[in-house]
């Protein structure tokens, strides 16, 4: 549980790291529907603790040392491709990479939900709101990048 916790902790900083809401951001034109920037993080924080979750009670029941090699690498390449996701985003400023990285973010939360729900169903549950979240900040993406395209540059 520890190392989850650990594990969980290390992507939120990081990507928090990678995060910059600062002129740049504020200067982007954005939906009126987005959440107030204050949601995020609270946001963030119950997925990465139900995401930790599911992965204690996915490899809990994983019958042997092949299974939990492939939900560690699931949930690595998850890990990844969540921080890379703030890094072109908010890092490059380039919305518009982040938007076609956020399909294989998505895709790999797909694959976490039915790895884990093989294991566990209600660590697959759990992840649910995480594929969620991630949708909905898909769309939210796609449409800063039409308000505000042509990006340039990193």
């Amino acid at each position: 549980m520890l190392a989850a916790a650990g594990a969980a902790l290390l992507v939120a900083v990081l990507g928090g790291a990678a995060t910059d809401i600062g002129p740049w951001y504020q200067s982007l034109q954005k939906p009126a529907w987005q959440p107030p920037d204050w949601l995020f993080g609270p946001a963030w924080t119950l997925i990465f603790g139900l995401t930790a979750l599911a992965g204690v009670r996915a490899w809990a029941r994983a019958p042997d040392a092949a299974a939990r090699g492939r939900l560690l690498s699931a949930y690595a390449l998850n890990a990844l491709l969540n921080i890379l996701w703030s890094v072109l985003f908010f890092t490059v400023k380039r919305p518009d990479w982040a938007l076609v990285e956020v399909v294989s973010l998505w895709l790999s939360i797909a694959l976490l939900i039915v790895l884990s729900g093989r294991r566990d169903r209600v660590a697959g549950w759990l992840l649910v709101p995480y594929l969620i979240w991630v949708g909905f900040a898909g769309v939210l993406n796609w449409s800063v990048v039409r308000l505000n395209e042509p990006f340039s540059g990193p």
